[in-house]
């Protein structure tokens, strides 16, 4: 598997979709990333906590690459890094066709892949037509959900723009990335 870069780092402490950018990240073991109003053991997107508040959190970190950005602006979006809500934008890496289990290392933190990001209408308050952008259909007509990948941390530590990601296949047989 290719590896690739971080090129943007984005939090927020506040339940909002865009997120703030900055020039490193803490990822703390088991929470999530350190600041941001995701971080938990347990669920705290909105939705979650309101069915069932003592969920696992298996969204502590969303990431996206940075070639969905690319193919917005070429459809006319102006986006971007940390509008979508994504903490890590990363380059170089098919995030939504890695397998579940999969394991981002970027410097001593590892972040396991859980599963695909489930856009939501909220997208088009950023810009109109933004929710279909980010989804698609496959030649079967099975929907493509492009707005990302969700992860738990595995180890902790501090992320810079510009550090190396290294992927980490997990053992076969492989499992699909469905929606968390």
């Amino acid at each position: 598997m290719k590896n690739g870069t971080v090129i943007a780092l984005s939090k927020s402490p506040k339940h909002t979709l865009k997120k703030f950018n900055c020039d490193q990240l803490l990822l703390l073991k088991g929470l999530g990333v350190e600041g941001d109003a995701h971080m938990g053991k347990t669920v705290k997107h909105r939705s979650r906590v309101a069915k069932d508040p003592s969920q696992a959190n298996l969204r502590q970190v969303h990431l996206i690459h940075s070639e969905l950005h690319t193919e917005l602006a070429q459809k006319g979006f102006d986006i971007s890094f940390g509008d979508m809500g994504e903490n890590i934008s990363t380059k170089g890496i098919d995030l939504l066709n890695l397998p579940k289990g999969t394991i981002l290392m970027i410097g001593e933190s590892k972040i396991k892949i859980t599963g695909l990001r489930n856009p939501c209408h909220q997208l088009n308050g950023i810009q109109d037509g933004l929710m279909n952008a980010v989804l698609d259909k496959d030649e079967h007509g099975n929907l493509i959900r492009k707005a990302g990948v969700m992860g738990i941390i595995l180890e902790g530590g501090q992320i810079s723009i510009g550090d190396d990601i290294i992927v980490q296949l997990p053992p076969k047989p492989f499992i699909k990335l469905d929606r968390v």
